[in-house]
């Protein structure tokens, strides 16, 4: 599904939707989630967020402090990750990596689901889990990574229905540290089964202009990715 015989048409069917919407690079959530990341690495990606105008600076909850203060008198979020990225924790502890991220200065919080628990088919822990951090989170922005590399579509539509169900703000693809990330046909069948109820982040291996526009044809609000300073640079010269 990455030929381009299929990506042109949504290519032109997108610079109609670009004026319409909003711009390009606030699809964007710029991240830098790599366990060996350096302060000074993470200063980067913001000023690189800084210079194109990204929607956020997405890192591991280390770097919270750091990056609100980096982002300072911008309109760019400081997004920060729970549970990341297994999302096996107890759900207390995520609600409490929560709630620091917001003391520290989180916009948004991308949390991960406990994924056997929804594959063991138990959604209630699974919704009480999301709804912690939901509330930890209160008046922030909350997505909730599915990992899809690892559902079925039955548990991929229970997930979403229950991140819905939690009051969560985003359905999320994938992690980007699974055996898979954001495919065409998962963010159009999460789109399918959300609607316009809540919003969908496209996240893991979207590498190129060519993927993310097709993403966004396919129904994501939002995409994940550190590649993000390439991918506008090749649509300037597309």
């Amino acid at each position: 599904m990455t030929g381009g015989c299929i990506l042109q048409p949504l290519i032109v069917k997108y610079g109609g939707a670009e004026r319409g919407k909003m711009k390009f690079e606030k699809y964007f959530d710029h991240t830098i989630l790599n366990s060996d990341a350096k302060a000074e690495d993470v200063v980067r990606v913001c000023d690189e967020a800084k210079e194109h105008g990204f929607a956020s600076v997405c890192v591991n909850s280390c770097y919270t402090e750091l990056v609100k203060n980096e982002l300072s008198g911008t309109e760019i979020s400081v997004c920060v990750v729970v549970g990341f990225p297994l999302g096996a924790c107890m759900g207390s502890v995520k609600e409490f990596e929560a709630r620091e991220a917001v003391m520290a200065g989180a916009d948004e919080i991308d949390m991960v689901i406990n994924v056997g628990a929804l594959k063991a088919g138990r959604d209630e822990e699974v919704l009480n889990d999301i709804k912690l951090v939901r509330e930890a989170c209160e008046g922030k922005v909350l997505k909730v990574i599915i990992e899809t590399c690892l559902l079925s579509d039955e548990e991929k539509e229970r997930a979403c229905e229950l991140a819905v169900k939690a009051g969560a703000d985003f359905v999320k693809t994938s992690t980007g540290f699974g055996k898979g990330g954001a495919t065409l046909r998962d963010v159009a069948l999460i789109k399918k089964i959300v609607g316009d109820r809540i919003k969908v982040k496209a996240s893991g291996g979207i590498r190129d202009y060519h993927t993310a526009i097709a993403m966004i044809e396919a129904g994501a609000d939002r995409l994940g990715t550190s590649a993000t300073v390439k991918i506008v640079a090749q649509r300037a010269n597309s």
